[in-house]
């Protein structure tokens, strides 16, 4: 490999700092990583947790007899849920594209001025059109925001840092779970404030929150590694010439096709059709449609699911946080673990093993005879799964290689994961000897999730032999060239990002 050959290209944002002579210490490389995390990952958690408290509220809501206050059935919630999955998910592809246009820095600011202005307009909510407008519309707005967000992580990471940092980004997500059980232990209690429901009172002020995060991102985003200097960061921006030139240059040596666009270039029709159809990325594509559904339904019902156990609202919400703390500890250390010995499928696969067990155990008891706590302690476990949510994000964007690849990659497996979302959520359907709400026994959706947890085993185990295959066949073609055809490929081939023969897919 030669400088020449890794040469970003002329408009591309930080070129200034690119120097292939340039060299430094393990020391100088981790307090600059160190530094990083401060400055960009912290808030980047607090965004998430921001658009988390948006989007989830909802189930917090739940508890505070939101569906019987708005004539609602467990039906409608389903509908609402598959709405706003629906909306979030063809908004991913265009978000994406108009974010690589603008620029993260700026379009994810005003993504959540927007969606923080629809969620506390559910302040406002009548009835069942304006609950399924307010879903769809939140969806929309919040759809693309992931995907934006793990693009411009990668500007500033290297590839198995990314793992570790979307794991702590995911957790964000959970940590904004626990603090909104405990905001709505408070918030739910305005209930009979100026006459109105307590959930009214929990979207107004989560809304009005989240504004103001978003209002702060306008100034805490910077465009690049090299553009952090501004009005509101400081004249002389966060990192020294010295810190820019590691930054750059330890990400590029890394993956030099993080240089092959600059960061306000839009992807042509063309350069998307290309990505698209990149039949290699499709095993994480279908992996993430159906990696979440066993734990999505008992998730999603775990509120309503204590009320008709008999647990008031104070308590529903309260013992919802229990399996989010289990969730944090175990995701975190599944990343690690996963880029510890380099093995993302056997890791990824962990979450659908540790399900197996309780799914079985809710299809064999008659949950109508076993204890209210019993059944809170099996459901917690099991939504409290190893989740690999932020492995196969990471995965993704590896076997991408390429920054056009890794725009578009990056919005369809996240519209694979929100269609599976809406797949799950008609999986458990209202009881029909109740009329407003659902009893406890899922009896049909508990044998179907079991059914999807046995097949996703199955899935991911082609999935892991589909990529030894891809990597040995070109493991065949590499080393049947001599150095000099090695070396003339790496000149002159116009293969690009994993269609590469000196590329190899992660699994």
């Amino acid at each position: 490999m030669t400088a020449t050959e890794y040469q970003p290209r002329a408009d591309w944002e930080n070129l200034h700092r690119f120097n292939p002579l340039a060299r430094w210490t393990w020391g100088e490389e981790y307090k600059i990583i160190r530094k990083i995390d401060l400055k960009i990952m912290v808030f980047a958690c607090v965004m998430f947790m921001a658009l988390e408290l948006d989007r989830a509220n909802i189930k917090q809501a739940n508890t505070d007899d939101f569906l019987e206050d708005l004539g609602l059935t467990t039906n409608d919630y389903n509908t609402g849920n598959a709405v706003f999955k629906l909306s979030f998910l063809c908004a991913e592809l265009p978000s994406q594209l108009v974010s690589k246009w603008i620029g993260p820095d700026r379009w994810i600011p005003a993504q959540m001025c927007l969606w923080s202005i629809v969620a506390a307009s559910q302040f406002w909510l009548s009835g069942r059109s304006s609950f399924l407008a307010c879903r769809s519309l939140l969806g929309i707005l919040q759809g693309g925001f992931i995907p934006d967000i793990i693009l411009y992580l990668s500007y500033f990471y290297k590839h198995h840092e990314l793992t570790i940092r979307l794991s702590f980004f995911w957790m964000a997500m959970s940590f904004a779970d626990i603090i909104a059980g405990f905001l709505a232990v408070g918030l739910l209690q305005l209930r009979g404030v100026e006459g109105l429901a307590g959930w009214r009172w929990l979207f107004l002020i989560e809304g009005l929150f989240t504004f103001l995060v978003g209002l702060s991102a306008f100034g805490l985003m910077p465009a690049s590694l090299c553009h952090t200097a501004n009005w509101f960061r400081g004249k002389k921006g966060w990192f020294t010439a010295r810190e820019e030139e590691i930054m750059v240059n330890r990400v590029i040596r890394e993956d030099p096709s993080k240089s092959g666009m600059h960061n306000r270039q839009p992807v042509t029709p063309r350069l998307m059709w290309q990505s698209l159809k990149d039949f290699d990325l499709w095993p994480l594509y279908i992996l993430g449609l159906v990696f979440q559904i066993p734990m999505i339904p008992p998730e999603q019902y775990l509120q309503i699911t204590l009320k008709n156990l008999g647990f008031d609202t104070v308590q529903a919400n309260l013992l919802s946080i229990p399996y989010t703390a289990i969730h944090i500890v175990l995701m975190l250390a599944l990343a690690y673990s996963a880029e510890v010995f380099g093995q993302l499928t056997w890791h990824a696969l962990a979450g659908q093993i540790w399900a197996i067990p309780f799914l079985i155990y809710l299809n064999v008891v008659d949950i109508s005879h076993v204890g209210r706590w019993v059944l809170w302690g099996v459901i917690t476990v099991l939504i409290g799964y190893p989740n690999a949510h932020p492995i196969q994000v990471a995965w993704n964007s590896r076997n991408s290689n390429a920054v056009r690849s890794r725009t578009v990659s990056a919005a369809c497996y996240n519209m694979f994961v929100q269609a599976g979302g809406v797949i799950a959520s008609y999986i458990y359907q209202q009881n029909s000897k109740t009329v407003t709400s659902a009893a406890p026994d899922y009896t049909m959706g508990n044998r179907a999730l079991l059914g999807i947890a046995c097949g996703n085993v199955v899935i991911y185990v082609l999935v892991k032999l589909y990529y030894v295959s891809r990597n040995k066949s070109r493991d065949r073609k590499w080393d049947a060239m001599t150095d000099q055809q090695k070396t003339e490929y790496l000149a002159t081939t116009t293969d690009e990002g994993n269609k590469r023969l000196d590329f190899r897919f992660a699994h």
